[in-house]
């Protein structure tokens, strides 16, 4: 069950390295953490520190001396053997993973076995970019080992052997002293190694009011610790190395006393005690504990409602890289995932999150970004409850994956440390794209990776179409995340033309007659607002949730800065059930207005995402469900100054699958109101059909193509929300990806 997958020795005084099997273990285990490992079945319960973690393989890395009955036997054993079991993870994780702010400098010291569990926190330090300066020191260089791990991690590694065979002659505590002396400003001191080593480097780093962290494992590394024997005085208390620690205060911790237990009597009496039979380890709830905590899904932070309400800044922090480990641990792999067949673009799910697992995250980017163009776009506001979210087969007991989180989270981390991409080499085709949307985006990246020349004619003044103009800042901020992937594109070679309107500028037939292009992709989306067809919705303070967006989000109206103020009123209805609904809502509350939302059915019926609902409540928007509008009511002098709104009836689902409904006789009410917002959906803009002769269009506007974007027009081809109406982002960019194949197909026959 728990298999060895791989054992080395590590010098001639029989310290090994061992590499074992342990999915959950590697799952949740952080650096400063052990486990309980038992050979056999009547083994002994021996405590080894991690020192490391092999995420790949979901194992784990043992280190240990062979210096009693049960290290032996483990010692014994080989690749392929399983251990019977191994408990954990157990103890707090290292102190330096919650050190607030970030250590500036740290200095590790190590002797002997200690040099293990010192090697994954500096590992973890040279992941966070914290320098790092390593001493580790033995009696003699056969003693030593680790030696080219820890030089790959730390910037500066000292060697002091007691003999002077290796490195340098002396004690640590010696480096340590001529360290703080020269005033190398270290903010903490680990140090693990033998009693008398740590008490001495404690002693030495007191000098310096140096704060010194030491870990106590070796008080259990001989199979005293579990029930008892581990006790040791830190300050005034008495803790349990295995429940307190191991990782205690190095500058309290009563070292003569720890001394003279592992010697005594006593200890030995408790190391046999927790081999016999029927004993029970009291450690085994807190492992439940963690392992129950590591298998609940992992929520990024956000910023407090009250605070948000009134600020365009992003809502959620995202995931951190631990909580994605973790949250890429739960993924069962499944042989036969429904996620990636309920994906608009057919992203190899399982594959990114196991490369999320495995902490290579540059590949997870690979694996995202061949099906996806805008991850961190889709990451944010897909709707992956109604997608793969919804069909994870772990949301069947439980909470599904976080797909989304993981996949932003994948976005982010690419985009602080990517680099800027290398235009590609010319194919000699022409490819007009027309539209910097989503599909439009994602047709001219993947065209342009194919060597051709693209151009983007866009009719606002700023590139990327509704991810611009229509999802706010608090959903999808522009700088941070949209403007990057427009830059990308730049960079491959695409041309970008803003406040070019294709049919009022310039006809697709001149694109093709006069600008020489080889074939054309439309993407200009649905852009054109529908209001509800009830009396007085010409009355002024009746917008679209268009308008209302995009005065706030591409114009900045909230700004004073900008010349496009934009005035609501103390009370604002918003009349729609949508994720656009949602955004005018909140954007309205921001903008210092009480808002109120209308929808004719249930709150189980809205096609918002679920999230984007619960942010609107948390933040104050109130809702009124099974309420239609029936007519505006205005003053005198035109302005809007209530909502008449009657109370719905829902029946039996349609074909559908959503209720009809009809209207309660006398339960018409006023909703008082300075600003009504239509926010029930668009259609596509008539310029282009108008003036591209040819071109079948629906009765209802959109452009008829096929399931890649061939349109009824040779070497015009269509899709997004311009050919199915107003839908999501994710199946926008999978319409612009189907094109582009399909249009490198035509061209290339």
């Amino acid at each position: 069950m728990y298999e060895i997958l791989g054992k080395r020795l590590l010098n001639s005084h029989e310290i090994y390295q061992m590499e074992v099997h342990a999915p959950w273990i590697s799952l949740s285990g952080k650096p400063g953490q052990f486990v309980i490992v038992i050979p056999h079945p009547n083994g002994e319960r021996v405590p080894l520190t991690i020192s490391d973690i092999v995420y790949q393989r979901q194992s784990v890395v043992l280190v240990f001396q062979v210096v009693g009955d049960t290290t032996r036997q483990l010692a014994d054993m080989h690749v392929g053997d399983d251990l019977y079991t191994i408990v954990g993870p157990l103890g707090h994780p290292s102190e330096l993973l919650a050190l607030s702010p970030s250590p500036s400098r740290l200095l590790f010291v190590a002797g002997g076995v200690g040099i293990a569990p010192v090697f994954p926190q500096v590992k973890w330090a040279f992941r966070q970019g914290i320098p790092t300066d390593v001493i580790i020191g033995a009696r003699s260089k056969d003693l030593l080992f680790y030696e080219d791990e820890l030089r790959a991690v730390c910037h500066n590694l000292h060697i002091m052997t007691d003999d002077g065979s290796y490195g340098e002659q002396g004690l640590v505590t010696a480096k340590v002293d001529e360290l703080c002396s020269k005033g190398v400003a270290y903010s903490h001191c680990v140090a693990i190694g033998p009693l008398p080593m740590m008490k001495f480097v404690s002693l030495t780093t007191k000098k310096y009011d140096l704060p010194t962290i030491v870990s106590l494992n070796c008080m259990m590394v001989d199979g005293t610790g579990m029930c008892g024997a581990c006790r040791v005085r830190v300050g005034d208390e008495v803790k349990f190395c295995c429940v307190d620690g191991p990782e205690f205060d190095g500058h309290l911790v009563d070292f003569d006393e720890a001394a003279r237990k592992l010697k005594t009597p006593d200890a030995r009496r408790y190391r046999i005690a927790t081999a016999e039979s029927g004993h029970r380890c009291n450690l085994a709830p807190a492992v439940e504990a963690a392992v129950a905590e590591a298998r609940q899904r992992q929520r990024p932070q956000e910023q407090d409602p009250a605070v948000r309400a009134a600020n365009f800044d992003e809502v959620s922090f995202g995931l951190t890289e631990h909580q994605a480990i973790l949250e890429a641990g739960r993924c069962l792999q499944c042989k036969k995932p429904r996620c990636v067949e309920a994906c608009p673009v057919g992203i190899d799910i399982p594959r990114f999150i196991q490369n999320i697992r495995e902490e290579n995250f540059n590949q997870a980017y690979i694996t995202i970004t061949h099906d996806s163009a805008l991850p961190a776009v889709c990451g944010r506001v897909c709707p992956q409850e109604t997608q793969c979210e919804g069909s994870c087969v772990m949301g069947a007991k439980g909470e599904p994956i976080a797909i989304g989180a993981l996949e932003r989270f994948v976005a982010d981390n690419h985009r602080a440390q990517s680099k800027p991409q290398s235009q590609c080499y010319p194919a000699g085709r022409k490819v007009a794209v027309i539209g910097s949307g989503p599909s439009g985006l994602t047709c001219a990246g993947d065209l342009a990776k194919h060597g051709y020349q693209v151009t983007v004619f866009e009719a606002l003044h700023h590139a990327g179409g509704v991810l611009v103009y229509g999802i706010p800042e608090f959903r999808l901020p522009k700088q941070k995340v949209v403007e990057p992937e427009i830059e990308n594109l730049q960079r491959l070679g695409v041309e970008i033309r803003t406040n070019v309107i294709i049919g009022k500028s310039i006809t697709i037939d001149q694109l093709f007659s006069d600008m020489e292009y080889d074939a054309v992709y439309i993407a200009s989306g649905a852009g054109l607002p529908k209001f509800m067809g009830v009396p007085g919705e010409t009355l002024i303070g009746v917008i679209s949730a268009n308008e209302l967006l995009t005065r706030t989000n591409l114009m900045h109206g909230y700004d004073e800065r900008y010349d496009t103020p934009i005035y609501l009123g103390r009370k604002v209805v918003v009349v729609g059930g949508g994720n656009v609904a949602m955004d005018a809502a909140r954007t309205a509350l921001r903008l210092g207005s009480e808002v109120t939302v209308v929808y004719r059915r249930g709150e189980a019926d809205m096609p918002a995402r679920r999230e984007e609902v619960h942010h609107a409540k948390e933040e104050g928007v109130q809702f009124l469900f099974q309420t239609a509008p029936v007519e505006v009511i205005g003053s005198d002098d035109g302005y809007v100054r209530a909502l008449r709104c009657v109370k719905m009836e829902l029946g039996e689902p349609d074909s559908n699958g959503r209720r009809k409904f009809s209207p309660i006789a006398g339960s018409d009410m006023n909703i008082e109101a300075d600003t009504v917002v239509a926010a029930l959906g668009t259609s596509p803009n008539p310029l282009i059909r108008t003036t591209t002769p040819g071109l079948e269009c629906h009765p209802w506007g959109g452009i008829v193509a096929d399931e890649d974007g061939r349109t009824s027009r040779p070497l015009i081809f269509a899709g997004g929300d311009a050919v199915s109406g107003a839908a999501t982002v994710i199946l926008a960019m999978g319409a612009g990806r189907k094109a582009a194949r399909a249009i490198i197909a035509a061209l290339e026959q």
